[in-house]
């Protein structure tokens, strides 16, 4: 990988990790005034049709895209991906951004946890010391025991476990199937999935808030696609570590649009979480 690609992966995720921090400030905005599960539904459909005019350009059309030899492991995939979506969203109203992605920043220490028991891969102590300490960090956030424990704290707990199931599920099914085939199951099935249960939330929306939905589908299909070019030009572990940067995209959103604050406990925790979670990244590419 040359230095050039090096930079221009890095731009990719900075520009990649902006869009979908807008991407969640306009998700917490629309289930904050309609049901979550019909917000997620119109935006899975243009999820959908973006990877299927994606799956269409490439060799072998949508035929090579949807073939697979684990179908099932590709549908549970596709449903805990967007079950994960709508726990999170759900966690913006109750919780608002910073803190709910305070907490779910453990998702990639919840991946090196689990890596071994669900791929047989071996996590050193140094690994297992890092995950510890993010969890301490966790903790710190949470404030269990001193003072009056928000149980609804636990929901972005529950998303970032789903979502690190799904992680490594991806890396799980990618010893059989392409990156291509992944993506298409992940829109289509999360679609087909999100419309049984979105359907019968169905409200009427507000013209103004048309246009918030529809920048909330842009920014769903930006944000896929600068990620997809982000990982072609650079290798994952050069670029990973500034997926973090989203947090403080959040917080400036959730701090100027939503009028939330940073607890001292909130900033002290997340950076014992990040800065866990970046010597797991980096034990992790060390290793390899």
């Amino acid at each position: 990988m040359t230095e050039q690609n090096a930079r221009l992966g890095i731009l990719l995720m900075l520009v990649t990790t902006l869009v979908f921090a807008i991407q969640d400030g306009l998700s917490r905005h629309l289930a904050g005034e309609y049901n979550v599960f019909m917000v997620i539904m119109i935006r899975y459909w243009f999820f959908a049709a973006f990877v299927l005019t994606i799956s269409k350009r490439r060799a072998g059309g949508l035929r090579a895209a949807a073939r697979t030899t684990q179908p099932v492991l590709q549908t549970f995939r596709a449903l805990l991906l967007v079950t994960e979506i709508c726990i999170i969203v759900i966690a913006f109203t109750l919780l608002g951004l910073v803190e709910t992605h305070a907490v779910f920043a453990c998702y990639p220490l919840l991946i090196a946890a689990l890596s071994g028991p669900v791929l047989g891969e071996h996590v050193g102590w140094r690994r297992w010391s890092a995950i510890g300490i993010g969890f301490v960090g966790v903790l710190i956030i949470l404030q269990p025991g001193v003072t009056v424990f928000e149980p609804a704290a636990i929901i972005p707990l529950i998303g970032a476990l789903m979502f690190a199931l799904y992680g490594l599920l991806t890396r799980y099914a990618a010893r059989r199937d392409t990156a291509a085939t992944s993506f298409f199951w992940t829109g289509t099935v999360g679609a087909l999935g999100m419309t049984c249960v979105g359907v019968w939330f169905w409200e009427p929306m507000a013209l103004g808030d048309w246009g918030w939905m529809s920048a909330l589908c842009l920014t769903g299909v930006l944000g896929h696609f600068t990620l997809i070019k982000c990982y072609a030009v650079a290798e994952a572990s050069a670029v990973q570590p500034f997926a973090y940067l989203q947090l403080v995209f959040i917080s400036i959103i959730g701090v100027t649009v939503f009028g939330e604050t940073i607890r001292t406990n909130v900033a002290i925790g997340v950076a014992v979480v990040v800065g866990a979670g970046l010597f797991t990244l980096w034990r992790q590419r060390k290793v390899a």
